[in-house]
């Protein structure tokens, strides 16, 4: 049997075991089909019913009502930073922004640059993108666009804010059915698959119809949501293989693990056992403010970087990879989506004791 580590990388990201096993399985025969999936055709009735598969089981797991298109698109959620206010902003409307990090901030950026009336309301900025700040809302609002887990920082809405009748669009991409929400506060959801979804090169858009009615009829045919909610996705040859592997993730959390209920308990153990220890020594240092830590994304420093460093080549060497914080900012990030087990949440703290140790005499 081949190697594996515990994985924290922070996207492309752990998989379940059981999806790549299925993969592999399947890969040179899909379903009796005699092809593999990365060679049927997308017209074909097997690719429609994995389709078919995922927007019903995401529609189960979210509790969506039929108000709500469920779609799959290419380009990333960098994409969705210039899709989004291309199709939803309204004539004589501003579109307000919250900047909690690097992804809010080039969300924020694509705005701007299509000319929009940006106003970002609310920005932690100022403590260098450590905390989720409070948000004013305004009802004038085309729409209030939100960043739900900050990678990079390591910090999380805990709470959305009440908006009234102003739509929140959210990118979601690296907490997306990790926990229970209620969605239809939302007017559009979109997430990069490869972080709790599957592989890199989908995207998830989930967009509720009267945001539909928004979109300009003279945006080019691919940068219109109506393309893919009119089509079903398949507008164009859509990336068959990912979404294959995001149905597979799918039917794992709604079969297996049992849900987003039972889901986010165990992703609250995950986060409670390392911010425990975190919380109970000195010689690591969590980045984020406490009220708004990430259940994703956990960033902290050790007393100096040649230590992290180190701490990041033994912690490899160990077999526990992924453990760089993001070139931006440095430190040490253990992303613990999903498909990160518990006994790879308890195998890092483990070596973080040890490691503290030797080198901090703790």
């Amino acid at each position: 049997m081949s190697y594996r580590i515990f994985n924290f990388n922070p996207g492309p990201a752990a998989l379940p075991l059981v999806v790549l096993e299925q993969v592999k399985q399947e890969m040179l025969d899909f379903q009796g089909s005699g092809m593999s999936i990365l060679e049927i055709s997308h017209r074909s009735k097997s690719f429609e019913d994995v389709l078919d598969d995922a927007m019903a089981r995401t529609r189960r797991l979210l509790g969506l009502d039929e108000t709500y298109k469920v779609l799959f698109l290419q380009g990333g959620a960098s994409l969705q930073f210039l899709m989004a206010p291309m199709n939803l902003s309204l004539p004589g409307k501003p579109v307000d922004y919250t900047n909690t990090g690097s992804w809010a901030t080039r969300a924020i950026k694509e705005a701007k640059g299509l000319g929009k009336d940006v106003r970002v309301v609310a920005s932690s900025e100022d403590k260098e993108f450590t905390y989720i700040p409070e948000v004013p809302v305004d009802q004038d609002a085309a729409y209030l666009h939100l960043t739900s887990n900050n990678t990079i920082r390591g910090t999380q809405w805990h709470k959305f804010p009440a908006t009234g009748n102003v739509p929140i669009v959210c990118d979601m991409s690296s907490d997306i059915l990790s926990r229970r929400f209620d969605p239809h506060r939302f007017g559009l959801i979109y997430a990069g698959a490869q972080k709790n979804l599957g592989p890199s090169g989908v995207t998830m858009v989930i967009i509720r119809e009267d945001m539909l009615e928004r979109v300009p009829k003279d945006l080019p045919t691919m940068l219109r949501y109506t393309t893919y909610a009119d089509n079903k996705s398949l507008y164009n040859t859509p990336p068959c293989f990912a979404v294959y592997v995001c149905d597979l993730v799918l039917k794992w959390i709604e079969e297996t693990v049992g849900g987003l209920d039972a889901i986010e308990k165990i992703n609250d153990q995950k986060a409670r056992l390392l911010y425990e220890y975190l919380d109970s020594q000195s010689f690591y240092r969590g980045t984020a403010r406490a009220d708004s830590r990430s259940r994703m994304n956990v960033t902290f420093r050790l007393p100096d970087p040649e230590l992290e460093k180190k701490f990041i080549s033994k912690a490899s060497a160990a077999g526990l990879g992924g453990l760089k914080g993001h070139r931006s900012v440095g430190g040490c990030r253990a992303s613990i989506y999903n498909a990160v087990t518990l006994e790879a949440v308890k195998a890092l703290v483990d070596f973080m004791k040890d490691f503290a140790a030797k080198e901090g005499g703790i």
